[in-house]
């Protein structure tokens, strides 16, 4: 039979190169969900090219937009609403969901599915950045899989493949460095969003593509791998990487070091993760190494703060990792309006981390009222 997907954020860019390849392997997998937050045109397209049994359209004004587009599909169900996308997870026929859905919202859904015992395919780092501990509790006790689809994640996931009882001794987490690696201080202070969204060699959707050149999102992935594999922050260490071929990298016991290599496509990844242990065919350029030299270098703390608060704040622990998140959200919406300089938003992360409320064993409502007083006091800030 074939495998039930949900899609929460189809419309972005994890969910549709996941919807290609579904397209690419129809017969494994079949959509049964599809979710977006404001893009009502474009999953009304997704939903009649793959005729699932219900979408939902996370901004409720956009219910009856939606409704009217499908009106020639009556059999596919249309719901609107935060409390709609929570619910339509648990749904029987589902086998996994990929959580592509940007930033703080992804987490309340995850830990439906979570609790429904659905397999996750996870692109939405947040949910392990504001409540890693709490989220891998839960997979354990509902034992639900949780597989990455982050390039750098799966990198290391694949890595690891074989390796269980064999000790981690540093995961090498690589960073391409974003549009600014060779910036100075000065350049810095004046770049605005437009340059920010020039990455070289991702294509991503707005937000992820700002904290990757401010460095944020690799702080995120720090986080994230710290989760996923159980290893500590002062194993996890960054290298920048302009080429993004070396996807990350495990170092074991004995010196020995394992990477995966491949041409920049989020595809591979999000297939890897549909179809782990199995390895599907995908269509696509393949990996010339005789294209160029691979460089690493060292990350400039310096000049890029956020990477350090990322790392301040997994030390902290508690819900420090909530109130990061929740500021970094803040200040990369302002940054794009033009309302922040670039790094004027270092330094409003900083400063909430130092104001909103420390709580070192937090629970879901503790990140429930974390990220709210964050969010004001960054707002307050800028």
């Amino acid at each position: 039979m074939k495998q039930q997907i949900c899609i929460l954020g189809s419309t972005g860019s994890i969910g549709t190169q996941a919807l290609d390849v579904i397209r690419q392997h129809s017969d494994l997998y079949e959509v049964y969900c599809l979710t977006a937050h404001n893009r009502v045109e474009q999953l009304a397209a997704q939903a009649h090219e793959f005729k699932p049994a219900s979408v939902v359209i996370a901004n409720e004004t956009h219910y009856e937009r939606l409704k009217e587009l499908l009106a020639d599909a009556p059999d596919i169900k249309v719901y609107a609403g935060a409390s709609a996308l929570e619910q339509i997870v648990e749904a029987a026929p589902i086998d996994m969901v990929l959580t592509a859905m940007v930033g703080y919202a992804g987490l309340a859904p995850t830990i439906r599915a979570i609790k429904a015992r659905k397999k996750i395919c996870l692109a939405n780092k947040e949910t392990l950045v504001v409540a890693g501990e709490l989220i891998t509790k839960l997979a354990i006790e509902y034992h639900a899989p949780i597989l990455p689809v982050d390039s750098e994640h799966s990198a290391i996931f694949q890595c690891l493949v074989g390796e269980d009882m064999n000790e981690i001794e540093k995961i090498l987490l690589t960073c391409s460095g974003g549009p600014f690696r060779q910036f100075t201080a000065d350049q810095l202070a004046t770049v605005t969003a437009a340059d920010a969204l020039k990455h070289p060699t991702w294509d991503m959707g707005a937000k992820i593509t700002i904290d990757s050149a401010s460095l944020m999102n690799k702080g995120f992935e720090v986080m994230e791998a710290k989760w996923l594999f159980g290893v500590p922050a002062d194993k996890i260490q960054v290298l920048i990487h302009p080429q993004s071929i070396v996807h990350s990298a495990v170092q074991f016991a004995d010196g020995g070091v394992k990477a995966q290599l491949g041409v920049p496509d989020m595809r591979l990844p999000i297939q890897y993760a549909f179809s782990f242990p199995r390895r599907l065919r995908l269509d696509g350029p393949r990996l010339d190494l005789f294209g160029q030299p691979l460089a690493f270098f060292k990350p400039d703390l310096t000049k890029f703060k956020c990477l350090a608060l990322a790392y301040e704040a997994l030390d902290k622990g508690g819900n420090m990792p909530c109130i990061l998140n929740a500021a970094n959200e803040v200040v990369n919406a302002a940054f794009r309006e033009g309302r922040c300089g670039f790094l004027g938003m270092a330094d409003i992360i900083e400063q909430t981390m130092l104001r909103t409320t420390f709580e070192a064993a937090p629970d879901y409502d503790t990140y429930v009222r974390t990220d709210a007083e964050a969010r004001r006091i960054a707002t307050e800030l800028l």
